[in-house]
């Protein structure tokens, strides 16, 4: 783990560049530019709440606002645009990257290093999009909203370490890579994103609750929807799962690295 830190920092050069490189790739030859890294989530959101706002608005406890159900979107796709987005570029981030790889030295490790800070990055542009239209919807942001950077931290950490795993294991398997839209998908209806938890019925709702996704988006609802911190015990084991899939992840990329550049 430390060879690996070591490696990312010594081409530290090379991650802030590439990452550059890929941000002015999406603005060139277009004429809204930036525009469009938030464009397509806040449609979607408005397709969700225009279909959907009547039958959920009332199913939104502790939130005084006739646009309650916008405000909860909001607060849900922010977190799942991060960790989807790391997570599929990072499952093909090996294959995508080979000829790199077999004809320039640099560590691999700093490939997903490179997607996790474009992520970050434009999540924050879509977060500052998300502040706009909250505040013109007459819900304005609190103290609570500076826990934002260490949700923002962990979610990227825990999406992360399983893109290494799923990228790791796409390079050997490559049905993996099929897969993965599908577990995408599955875990968009799966995480409480367009409906509320007490919709489902309390029996199955267990299964729910071992989604970690599901905790994740709801930290992220308690501090820009209900203004409050986030629960410590469930930050505490969001944090704690992050480690130990950041550390699995690091050991099969270790592994299987040697071996990477001759089967792709």
């Amino acid at each position: 783990m430390q060879a690996m830190l070591k490696g990312v920092w010594r081409y530290r050069a090379f991650v802030v560049s590439s990452v550059a490189a890929e941000l002015n790739n999406r603005v060139n030859r277009s004429r809204l530019g930036i525009l469009w890294l938030v464009i397509s989530p806040l449609v979607q959101v408005a397709i969700f709440a225009l279909i959907l706002s009547a039958i959920m608005r009332g199913r939104i406890p502790g939130i005084d606002n006739q646009f309650a159900y916008a405000i909860y979107l909001m607060a849900g796709f922010l977190p799942w645009y991060l960790f989807t987005e790391i997570v599929t570029r990072c499952s093909t981030m090996f294959i995508e990257n080979a000829n790199a790889m077999k004809k320039i030295v640099f560590p691999k490790v700093t490939l997903p290093v490179v997607i996790a800070a474009i992520a970050i990055i434009n999540n924050l542009i879509f977060f500052l999009a998300v502040t706009l239209v909250y505040l013109a919807l007459g819900h304005g942001l609190s103290l609570a909203t500076l826990w934002l950077p260490l949700l923002i931290l962990v979610n990227t950490g825990l999406a992360t370490g399983l893109g290494v795993i799923l990228g790791t294991l796409n390079v050997f398997i490559r049905d993996v890579g099929q897969m993965v839209p599908i577990f995408i998908q599955f875990g968009f209806w799966f995480t409480p994103i367009v409906y509320t938890a007490n919709i489902i019925p309390e029996a199955y709702r267990g299964a729910l609750y071992l989604n970690p996704i599901y905790w994740i988006v709801a930290v992220h609802r308690d501090v820009l929807v209900f203004k409050q911190a986030p629960d410590p015990l469930t930050l505490f084991c969001l944090v704690v799962l992050t480690l130990i899939v950041g550390a699995l992840g690091m050991f099969m990329f270790k592994r299987a690295s040697p071996e990477m550049v001759d089967v792709l």
